[in-house]
């Protein structure tokens, strides 16, 4: 998202357009750990990336987790499932291979960027 017109940036936009997104205090703080690892510094300085991270903060919605899940193979992974459950959410859109074999995961869409993108197209 830190690249004007890439994939992830046009599934961004077309995830506001088109509805909300969901975190979770834990989502949050990892995607802000990740803004700022120093390998993003080719792309943006570390002010942009956390400016970015502060709008980004003001257009989401944030998810009390309630109901824990436990059926991710990567562990690390089952926080961004308990957002979309317990945020009752109809998609996510992710890269990672734990999330997308799980398709659909309790009637939740699980997409890669690509496919979301494709739906936005039609």
């Amino acid at each position: 998202m830190l690249l004007s017109n890439s994939k992830a940036q046009l599934a961004f936009d077309y995830a506001l357009e088109s509805g909300y997104l969901l975190v979770s205090e834990n989502t949050l703080f990892e995607f802000r750990s990740v803004l700022s690892r120093s390998k993003f510094e080719r792309y943006k300085s570390l002010t942009e990336r956390l400016f970015f991270y502060e709008i980004f903060v003001q257009s989401v919605q944030i998810v009390n987790i309630v109901e824990k899940v436990t059926e991710c193979r990567d562990p690390k992974d089952n926080k961004f499932l308990e957002v979309a459950v317990n945020g009752k959410a109809d998609t996510i859109v992710s890269g990672d291979s734990y999330l997308l074999i799980l398709h659909p995961f309790r009637g939740i869409e699980i997409l890669s960027v690509n496919d979301f993108l494709a739906g936005a197209a039609q």
